[in-house]
């Protein structure tokens, strides 16, 4: 059912200005969930467990960062079947991003542009929101620094957010891979890196110590890097004894789009142009960490070989985005269960 009414849905969607799509889908799913209507056949979670991260997954696969930014419509998208949900990113204070249009579609490529400038309305009533949702799975919360913070002052954002949001966290992303917050991306830089992890190490142990209970961190990396980069972050990852890591966030490169509409709009490039890209990332990350950190693999995923692909590249876990919009509610049954036929996480798949 679901295969046969989502491209109607789609075709009306794709008429509307890409962002007033977006939030319109948020607030039908917000409708439905609170009426029951998302307790349709089709929707129930495929239960093909994994730990990973000390953490109970469902499934692995899981919506990524940046479809609901203030995490207001988490039991509408658990309803979907993910095996875990990523919110945010939220910053200390709300900021509106960056001005609109920001949000274009390359249908062609199956591709998305956002340049949104993490919009939110800011940790205090982020928090209200994850405290309201009943989802019960495995609950990122993404967090990162206002527009107007001087880099020099990113840690104080980053402490500011992560200490809010512990509590209810299953996990916490520390995004500093956005293209679309000026000089966010200097922060991968080893020296910047170093200091803000041992910073954000520092004050999770204390948190753990004052909750009782051990919240892992996740770093979010971009896929411009290269191998010298990636190795260097893999080390630091490393020394730093980080939890997770997310390989990637969106891209600016746009090779593989040249002369398409919106092509040359400013901003981050997500979609199965990213594919490539990101599984690169992905294999250099795997050969340097092992299994010693899991890697969740995001980008281009389309098909349940693309999430599969990922998993043979090194992922442990996956997660969605541009596909969900291009493919709708379908792709995440179809990926969970190729997903529930691999047993191990990062082996190879022939």
């Amino acid at each position: 059912m679901l295969n046969s009414l989502y491209p109607l849905a789609r075709s009306c969607l794709f008429r509307l200005d890409a962002e007033a799509a977006h939030h319109l889908t948020l607030s039908l799913l917000r409708t439905a969930s609170r009426i029951g209507a998302t307790k349709l056949p089709g929707l129930c979670t495929v239960r093909a467990p994994r730990t990973v991260m000390g953490l109970h997954f469902d499934n692995p696969v899981g919506l990524a960062a940046g479809l609901d930014k203030d995490g207001g419509c988490i039991d509408g998208l658990a309803a979907l079947g993910f095996g875990f949900i990523e919110v945010g990113t939220v910053t200390p204070r709300a900021q509106p991003g960056n001005p609109r249009p920001r949000l274009f579609r390359l249908p062609e490529a199956g591709a998305l542009i956002n340049r949104m400038g993490f919009n939110n309305g800011g940790v205090e009533q982020f928090v209200e929101n994850v405290q309201a949702a009943h989802f019960k799975g495995v609950l990122g919360l993404n967090i990162g620094k206002n527009a107007d913070t001087p880099l020099a002052q990113a840690a104080d954002d980053y402490l500011y957010c992560l200490e809010r949001v512990y509590p209810f966290a299953g996990y916490v992303t520390i995004n500093i891979s956005s293209p679309n917050t000026q000089n966010l991306r200097q922060l991968q830089d080893q020296a910047a890196l170093d200091a803000l992890l041992a910073t954000l190490k520092d004050k999770q142990q204390r948190l753990a110590d004052q909750y009782k209970k051990h919240v892992p961190l996740v770093l979010k990396i971009a896929p411009d890097l290269d191998d010298e980069q990636i190795k260097l972050i893999a080390d630091t990852l490393l020394r730093h004894r980080i939890e997770g890591v997310i390989a990637t966030n969106t891209t600016l490169s746009r090779t593989s789009v040249t002369g398409l509409q919106s092509a040359d709009e400013a901003g981050g490039l997500s979609g199965k142009p990213l594919f490539d890209a990101s599984n690169a990332v992905i294999r250099q990350l795997y050969a340097a960490l092992g299994d010693a950190i899991p890697i969740i693999g995001v980008g281009g995923i389309f098909s349940a070989d693309d999430a599969r692909a990922k998993l043979a590249a090194g992922a442990s876990l996956v997660q969605l985005y541009t596909g969900l919009i291009y493919r709708g509610p379908a792709l995440v049954r179809e990926c969970a269960q190729a997903l529930a036929e691999i047993p191990t996480a990062g082996a190879s798949i022939t």
